[in-house]
């Protein structure tokens, strides 16, 4: 018998309901992978990626201030996830340390000159007029260096190199927003300095810049002499609340740890506090799901931890492998390592050195001159340290023992990497009755970051 007009009504609707709520879900996570991505959203910079997450503002604020802590703010221009980051284990503190800024196209990564040049062109900002050309801004900056102790930090633009680090927080700074140019363009200031552009100065963007529980002078003053270890300087600029109560605490660790999730390419368990890992065992499914639903990321459960993978590759600043030579030495480097997961720079070094006559078809020409092989080396494992999967001179990582000196130590993510020949699958076993084949074992616990076969501590 075929199904009456009612019947087929009723799974019409069935049907567009879910089409509906599963496009809706599909917009929700692209809001919340537009916010992560873009925490600072400015209508007129980015007027497609504002209307997505003002459609969608309530659920990802409340998902925010719930799972992670963080606020959301908005206005009719700007809306502002202002993130709190405080890396606490080894390996997250070596990550942090290993993402500096960059302007649009990829540009080289900011250096301690160019984040105080992007300070106090802020600060000038600040006091200027609604509208102000590159050279005003750079008068400024020098009279505020000039002010203050900045650890022998000097400017005066004088060299094209100085006015390369100024034009280059001056991009940042219009690409978040802050500014938007009339005319001109920063190279002719690079080229001979001068009034070389005009800018609008975005004061409601300008407000937004910073986010911090505590003012960061009063947070640096607490380090002393020299400088100030990036976690403890975090955890000045954010301070926790206490906690009073079992609910309360857990409450904290699962923020904490939605966070290590969300921005960590790893969270390694062993070097949770005992308390954190006992918790982060028993819920890692119902936080990496919850992770999931909001942004799409797909969580990699493994025994030594866990590692949120984006299957679009986007919710990254870091790709693993990349393409170009640099990016194939970092995969070969990363394959020697996940087989010999402890080495020396001097090892790294000659083993690059060979690689560049294997592949001179495909590598660049100045990759076989002389002294090119510590160069490729120190960017590889700048990219790897960066991704949380070794650790250099025994830093970070709490994986190993990292030896000392030159040394490299692989870190257990970093077996997702070991590359070997194809093997033919062995017949399947009989089931037993519950289902599962005698002697396996859940995928979710099987240690394929493990380094105890390979030489492992």
């Amino acid at each position: 018998m075929s199904a009456g007009p009612a019947h087929a009504d009723e799974f019409a609707a069935r049907y567009l309901a879910d089409a509906a709520e599963e496009a809706a879900n599909a917009e929700l996570q692209r809001a919340a992978r537009q916010l992560l991505m873009t925490p600072l959203l400015h209508a007129p910079s980015n007027p497609e990626g504002f209307r997505l997450v003002r459609r969608h503002l309530p659920e990802l604020r409340d998902w925010f201030s719930t799972n992670t802590g963080w606020r959301v703010t908005d206005d009719s221009a700007v809306i502002r996830l202002h993130k709190q980051i405080v890396p606490t284990t080894p390996t997250a503190r070596l990550i942090a340390g290993h993402h500096a800024a960059q302007g649009p196209g990829r540009g080289a990564p900011f250096s301690a000159r160019r984040y105080v040049l992007f300070c106090l062109a802020a600060a000038a900002l600040e006091r200027a007029d609604a509208q102000t050309t590159l050279g005003d801004l750079a008068q400024a900056v020098v009279g505020l260096a000039r002010d203050r102790d900045l650890g022998g930090i000097q400017f005066t633009f004088e060299k094209s190199d100085e006015r390369s680090d100024l034009a280059a927080a001056i991009t940042l700074l219009l690409s978040l927003g802050a500014l938007r140019r009339v005319s001109g363009d920063e190279e002719a200031f690079i080229r001979s300095g001068g009034d070389a552009a005009l800018y609008d100065v975005e004061r409601r963007v300008l407000a937004r810049l910073l986010t911090a529980g505590e003012s960061p002078v009063r947070a640096a003053s607490g380090g002393g002499e020299g400088p100030v270890a990036i976690d403890r300087l975090e955890a000045a600029l954010h301070p926790k609340g206490p906690t009073y109560t079992d609910s309360e605490k857990n409450a904290a660790m699962r923020r904490d740890l939605t966070i290590h999730l969300l921005e960590d390419p790893v969270c390694y368990t062993a070097e949770l506090p005992e308390e954190e890992a006992a918790y982060f065992t028993r819920q890692r499914l119902q936080l990496t799901r919850r992770i999931s639903r909001l942004t799409g990321l797909e969580a990699e459960v493994r025994q030594e931890g866990v590692a949120m993978t984006d299957p679009n590759d986007r919710l990254t600043d870091l790709r693993m492998p990349e393409a170009g030579t640099a990016g194939h030495v970092a995969l070969l480097v990363a394959e020697h390592l996940a087989a010999v997961p402890k080495a020396t720079l001097a090892e790294l070094e000659a083993l690059v050195q060979e690689w560049s006559q294997a592949y001179k078809a495909y590598w660049r020409a100045s990759a076989r001159e002389a002294g090119a092989a510590g160069g490729l080396v120190r960017d590889a494992l700048t990219k790897l340290e960066a991704l949380g999967l070794v650790a250099v001179n025994g830093d970070g990582g709490g994986n190993g023992d990292g030896g000392g000196g030159d040394g490299v130590q692989a870190l257990p993510a970093i077996r997702r990497f070991r590359f070997g020949q194809a093997r033919r699958p062995e017949p399947p076993e009989p089931k037993s009755r519950a289902g599962q084949a005698p002697g396996a074992t859940r995928s979710a616990e099987a240690p394929m970051f493990d380094l105890m076969e390979l030489g492992g501590e």
